[in-house]
């Protein structure tokens, strides 16, 4: 007999993004609406936003109700590299840096640290595109 992996539905996936915005311009609002559109419990953090898309907004990565699947950035190399130790104690399954989210500093520092960054469009990678989400 051959027992196959249980596949994880969307419904039971949560994604973190960092550095999710009410600018609906922004790849980090872009993503907060595709992550929902695609079926996944999304957190976003915004220290500076209560609340991004009707979801509530959280200060930190810290602040995230745990369990996360997929840690998913949009915030510059500097500052995603002070969130890393947050990261790897939220423990997610998938860490993607987005394009503009990735240097080669945060990449080596996050793999010291036993994670092992995706440096790819997390939307792409749920079969959708940024470009089908309105700036208005």
């Amino acid at each position: 007999m051959v027992i196959l992996p249980l596949e994880i539905s969307n419904m039971d996936k949560s994604i973190v993004i960092v550095g999710a915005s009410t600018d609906r311009s922004k790849y980090g609002n872009k993503a907060v609406r595709a992550f929902v559109e695609g079926g996944w419990t999304v957190y976003p953090v915004n220290p500076s936003a209560d609340e991004v898309e009707g979801l509530p907004s959280y200060p930190s990565i810290a602040d995230v109700p745990e369990p996360v699947h997929r840690i998913s950035m949009y915030v510059p190399p500097k500052v995603g590299r002070s969130m890393l130790p947050d990261i790897v104690k939220k423990a997610p399954q998938e860490f993607f840096l987005n394009p503009g989210s990735d240097d080669e500093d945060l990449v080596k520092e996050a793999k010291a640290l036993g994670l092992d960054p995706i440096q790819a469009c997390s939307i792409v990678n749920i079969g959708l595109r940024p470009d089908m989400f309105s700036d208005e």
